[in-house]
């Protein structure tokens, strides 16, 4: 694989620790009560990710000159893309027990966003940022400090899975405008 320039994270695969049968439960706890609104939690964390960094929103034709986030939350596009990004989460929390499941659904998200969609890998670290602080703010009462610390170490174990599909299919950076 060619060294892609800013590539650090690519360069750097140590495993990561797997998460503790303590760690799984509070996410699970945490997780079914913000799957009751994941398309309104999913539409947050979207507007959210398009704003901050608008940057993402170059992979995204349906979407990609919508600038008022209340433009936004009435895109069914925008929509239906944050209904699957919730239920791919859902999806990896359903199948937390059975890591080779886990690492299968994030290897074929990872492969599809890097042969398919193009999208460069470190999106998927920034959108992890926005998840859980859209989360924390959405529910202060479920994110006390070990859920937040389960979460990030979560968010870190899908980067993982997503970015080392990357690195199997040759990832190269296509450019350094990313950001």
């Amino acid at each position: 694989m060619e060294k892609e320039q800013g590539g650090e994270d690519m360069e750097r695969r140590e495993r990561v620790d797997p998460l503790s049968e303590t760690e799984r439960g509070v996410i699970l706890n945490t997780w079914a009560r913000v799957y009751e609104n994941s398309e309104d939690v999913g539409v947050s964390v979207l507007i959210r990710f398009f704003v901050n960094f608008p940057s993402a929103k170059q992979y995204f034709s349906q979407f990609r000159d919508m600038d008022d986030p209340e433009e936004m939350e009435r895109s069914t596009q925008l929509r239906k893309h944050a209904s699957r990004v919730m239920n791919a989460i859902n999806t990896v929390l359903e199948n937390l027990h059975d890591p080779d499941k886990v690492s299968s659904v994030l290897g074929l998200v990872g492969k599809a966003h890097a042969l398919k969609h193009k999208v460069e890998p470190m999106y998927f670290k920034i959108l992890s940022g926005v998840i859980l602080e859209v989360l924390t703010e959405d529910y202060p009462n479920l994110f006390t400090a070990e859920a937040q610390r389960a979460w990030t170490k979560l968010m870190g174990l899908i980067y993982w899975h997503v970015t080392g599909a990357y690195a199997e299919v040759g990832w190269v950076q296509l450019s350094s405008s990313a950001v």
